[in-house]
């Protein structure tokens, strides 16, 4: 079977997040090739810290297939998930997490604390990175650089 990326919705996603002034972050969760749900950063919007693209992905697709384990479904992201969704990538037993860019500052799966990697950790994804990581790399650099001028 050949492998089919979806990091083109997600990065779509995180165009979105940016024009609404949010970090430019998407996310989408897909099952047997269908898009069960996809969302970006609205942690501004929503004024709630835990909105990051992949938690409101996650909680969509839960309610989308009307349970709390997202067993064989793959989540895209644009970035290195941090460590709270990380661990909510755990908690809803994803089975495959493919990401973009790599964040050395806040990631949680390659950098910082390693989340998946940890003996707490009850389910571990399988982990693809650096899909499309140019793109979300250069999306991230010109949102932040507008921010500085």
């Amino acid at each position: 079977m050949k492998f089919q990326s979806y990091m083109d919705i997600a990065l779509t996603e995180a165009r979105d997040a940016a024009a609404r002034g949010e970090v430019p972050v998407g996310a989408v969760i897909v099952r047997q090739g269908a898009v069960l749900a996809r969302a970006g950063n609205r942690t501004r919007e929503l004024n709630d810290p835990t909105a990051h693209a992949e938690v409101l992905a996650i909680r969509a697709a839960c309610t989308e297939l009307r349970q709390e384990r997202l067993t064989g479904c793959d989540l895209y992201v644009t970035l290195e998930p941090c460590p709270m969704c990380a661990a909510a990538i755990s908690n809803a037993r994803i089975a495959r997490l493919y990401y973009g860019a790599a964040d050395p500052k806040s990631g949680g799966v390659a950098q910082g604390p390693r989340v998946f990697a940890h003996a707490q950790c009850h389910h571990a994804p399988e982990i693809y990175d650096g899909i499309d990581a140019l793109a979300s790399e250069e999306m991230l650099k010109s949102f932040f650089a507008s921010r500085r001028r």
